[in-house]
């Protein structure tokens, strides 16, 4: 098997595409007004499902978490300190969490941590060297 992708159950489609589009850079692949919006970041597909809609497609309810949720995190890679320290800003200037303030760690890496409109996590981090040199 092989990863295709990433999905979201989403509660309000709009402000989820707008962020992950607009704010995070993703691109999007279809007609935004779909029931399933499939975004595209650095060749993976990310998924956003609408939760009614899941529920009906499998005839099934489920419970859905409020406020940020700690179930898993996405991390996205920046080439600089300073990109960090900017995407961060521009994440919380639209909507975003503030999780964690760029911290550079003891181990060399720059880091945050934001949650998107609907609670999930996202981390934003840097080893100061693009990121086909980050795991020399």
């Amino acid at each position: 098997m092989r990863l295709d992708g990433y999905g979201l159950f989403v509660k309000n489609m709009a402000t989820m595409i707008q962020f992950y589009r607009d704010v995070l850079g993703f691109e999007i692949k279809e007609d935004e007004n779909t029931d399933n919006v499939y975004l595209l970041k650095d060749g993976t597909l990310f998924l956003l499902y609408g939760r009614n809609d899941f529920e009906k497609l499998t005839s099934k309810r489920y419970e859905y978490l409020t406020g940020v949720n700690a179930h898993s995190e996405m991390a996205l890679y920046v080439d600089t300190y300073e990109e960090v320290d900017k995407q961060y800003k521009n994440a919380i200037d639209h909507g975003a969490t503030s999780l964690l303030e760029p911290t550079t760690e003891p181990w060399g890496q720059r880091t945050c941590f934001i949650a998107d409109p609907e609670g999930n996590i996202i981390e934003i981090g840097s080893w100061n060297k693009p990121y086909e040199e980050k795991d020399l």
